[in-house]
């Protein structure tokens, strides 16, 4: 469950980093009613390509923690197993 929240919140990022103006555009017409009369500055759009690039490398950090995780715990599982008793 986590990894799939982590990976929707990648593609979410990296979309918004490839298509900042796509993206705001869209949380424009979904956040505000009159949606026509809200014009964004300039400076909107690279921070919303900055934003998408932040959330895109944090979801794929937590990935790899995920994933490097489950390796060391399942080698620590069979290191466990394989031990004779003493």
């Amino acid at each position: 469950m986590k990894a799939l929240l982590l990976l929707v919140a990648g593609i979410g990022g990296l979309i918004e980093a490839v298509a900042p103006r796509r993206a705001v555009a869209l949380w424009t017409r979904a956040l505000y009613r009159n949606a026509g009369e809200a014009e964004p500055r300039d400076w909107v759009y690279a921070a919303a390509k900055a934003e998408g690039a932040l959330v895109a490398a944090g979801a794929l950090v937590g990935l790899f923690r995920l994933a490097t995780a489950s390796d060391e715990e399942s080698e620590a599982d069979e290191a466990d197993a394989t031990e004779t008793p003493a």
